[in-house]
């Protein structure tokens, strides 16, 4: 089943995102306004692992769910980037380490229902450390975490921004060698 798209329509618009009103019909004729946001640029982000230090991360706070939490480095495609040239910039950008090769995860689509937003993620197998971070607002620390701490932070909920906790899951899903939590 296909949803016909009839228009779009702005309600907000900037350079970081735009709310549209689609009219829609449904099948079996029920026509309707559907909220959607759109993002002119993908996002990308790397998980950094290290096997003697474990994974880099990010402690920061999210002022929209006045919620602290762990999360890898992440940030939007600029213009003439790409997604891999992204992920190694925010990177060093928010935590002064640049990542070795990177090599991709998987790309999503984060909430389908309501956002168009492609986010890509890179694994790097360690980083060199250049400095303290050019953008020290992103972060209240950055820090080696090791891998099976990673899965207790996911299990006591305290990695809560889902692009950080999709690509953590799938590189310890399908990239890690990690015992199970006892």
């Amino acid at each position: 089943m296909r949803w016909t798209v009839h228009g779009e329509r702005a309600v907000y618009e900037s350079p970081w995102m735009s709310v549209l009103l689609a009219d829609i019909e449904i099948p079996g004729g029920k026509r309707f306004e559907h909220h959607l946001v759109r993002f002119p640029r993908p996002a990308s982000a790397a998980v950094v692992h290290d096997r003697e230090r474990g994974v880099l991360l990010l402690w920061r706070h999210r002022f929209i769910t006045d919620r602290w939490g762990w999360e890898i480095p992440a940030g939007a495609v600029d213009a003439g980037e790409t997604p891999a040239q992204c992920a190694a910039r925010e990177t060093l950008e928010e935590t002064g380490w640049q990542p070795g090769p990177l090599r991709p995860l998987l790309s999503f689509n984060p909430a389908p229902g309501g956002i168009d937003q492609t986010f890509h993620v890179f694994a790097a197998d360690g980083a060199e450390h250049v400095g303290e971070p050019t953008d020290p607002s992103e972060a209240e620390r950055v820090e080696w975490v090791p891998l099976v701490e990673v899965r207790e932070l996911i299990h006591a909920g305290e990695v809560p921004d889902g692009y950080s906790l999709a690509a953590l899951l799938w590189f310890l899903l399908y990239e890690a060698d990690v015992m199970p939590l006892a």
